[in-house]
Order: structure tokens, then sequence, then C-alpha cells
């Protein structure tokens, strides 16, 4: 009976070991449910600011309508977003038609081809402050994404967007899949490189770079979102809590796919 009392205790310290080291410690985490409400499968991606480490393995397979919940240390910074129309049991390059990193399954740090619908995520190491995040459509659009608090809450709701930009979006900022078929809508700084699209050298303050047509456009799909790099007022949310909820394709529509 001792030394199955030992045993126990041992494995028992081993498991506290193991939960210290793999920060599974919810108190010292904050979570992250994402929820995949397309109609497809995803393969949701992480990828952690200079410094910040890697999350889930930077991504993950998604079957439609499920959840996974992903733990990030206080004071994490950096980024999610959703790949679309991946293949790993081939060697074709890219394999995911949105999103990709390097053809991996787990991103492990990389980040993602744009265009992409990008969460980001600032982390207070002070669990009483409030953490910052936002949705970003300064690189482009794959899917709509909506972010939360786990107790929903009006002030700390990212919403959806009202239409499928892979829908509007015009001709020379689309991304097109081997069928023909739009699957992302590069931003104009994405498609054209301009200084004035992309708020950079003598435009780099947001006096001289001002909304632009591609980017009204974005905006009037997506309004809760940065549509540019100035975009005013600022789209940031402030919210203190220790779970947060990230759905893809939050609205019922979810959009088209088709995977190659």
């Amino acid at each position: 009976m001792k030394l199955l009392m030992r045993i126990t205790d041992a494995f028992f310290l081993f498991l506290v070991y193991h939960s210290f080291l793999s920060g599974q410690s919810l108190g010292h985490q904050v979570a992250f449910h994402v929820h995949n409400k397309c109609p497809f499968p995803i393969w949701p991606a992480t990828a952690a600011n200079t410094g910040h480490p890697v999350i889930a393995d930077g991504g993950f397979y998604l079957p439609s309508a499920e959840t996974q919940r992903v733990y990030a240390p206080w004071d994490w910074k950096g980024r999610f977003w959703a790949r679309t129309g991946c293949n790993f049991t081939s060697n074709r390059q890219p394999a995911c038609e949105t999103g990709d990193c390097d053809g991996r399954l787990a991103c492990d740090g990389l980040i993602g081809t744009p265009p992409v619908t990008l969460v980001q995520i600032s982390v207070q190491a002070d669990q009483s402050k409030p953490n910052f995040y936002d949705v970003s459509l300064v690189d482009g659009y794959n899917l709509p994404i909506s972010v939360t608090t786990k107790q929903t809450s009006s002030k700390c709701t990212i919403g959806g967007c009202s239409k499928d930009l892979k829908k509007s979006c015009p001709e020379e900022l689309r991304v097109l899949n081997k069928h023909g078929d739009t699957v992302a809508c590069k931003s104009a700084c994405l498609a054209f490189n301009l200084d004035s699209f992309c708020c950079s050298n003598e435009y780099g303050s947001p006096e001289k770079c001002k909304p632009s047509v591609y980017s009204k456009m974005f905006k009037d799909a997506c309004p809760y979102y940065y549509s540019y790099a100035f975009d005013s007022p600022a789209p940031l949310v402030n919210c203190a809590s220790k779970e947060y909820v990230i759905t893809f394709c939050p609205s019922a529509w979810g959009g088209d796919h088709t995977s190659i």
C-alpha cells in the first residue's frame, strides 16, 4: 500500500511538473477558444511576436462546427489567422490556398502568406489590466472573424462582416485558386505596393495617408476591422479577461470554398 501511495504521489508530482513546464497552469495563462463556424474545415495558425513563445505549435486542423482551446502565457503578443483549402498529403507548394506557411501544418512561428484576415492580440503581464486586440485587413481578407470575451460583452466584441469581400472584391485585388474561384482579396497596399496605399515614407502619417476607394470598400463590408494602417477611429478593443472566443465565419453564410 505504501509503495502504491509513493507511486501515485510520484505520478501526481510528474503531472504537476509537466503541467508547469508545458504552460498548462490556467492561473498563468489566457485561453483562446478557436471556433470554426465555416461550412468547411480550416487550419487556424498562430505566430508570436519576437521574443514570445510559439503557441499551439503554430497551427492545427479544425473541422467545421468544432472548437479547439489554445493557451498563451500572460504577456503574450502575436496573431491568429486561418488557412483555407489545404492539402498536406502531397508535396505541392503552397499546401494551402490562403495563409500558407511554407507548406507546414504546424507553422512553428512562421507568418502566413497574405492576404489573410488577421487577429492581432497583446496580452498584458498584469492580469488586472485589459488586453488589446483587433482584426486587420491591412494585408487583405480571406475569412470573416469575430473576437469576444468568453462572457460576451458588447464593448468587448469585434463583430464579423456584413458582406463577403471575396464576392465583391475588384478583379485587380482577387486571389484565384486553380479552379478560378476567388479565395482571398488583397489590400491595395499588397496589390500595388504604393506608398499612398501602404502609408509609408512620405505618406507615413495619419495626416498624409487617407482612406482609398479600396479601404472604403473593405470598411463598408467589415466595419469593425482595420481597413488600412491609419484607420480612424482605431478599431482596437481592450478588455480584461482570462478567456476569449475567436470565431471564423461568425455569420451564417460562411462563404464559398473549393479544396485544392
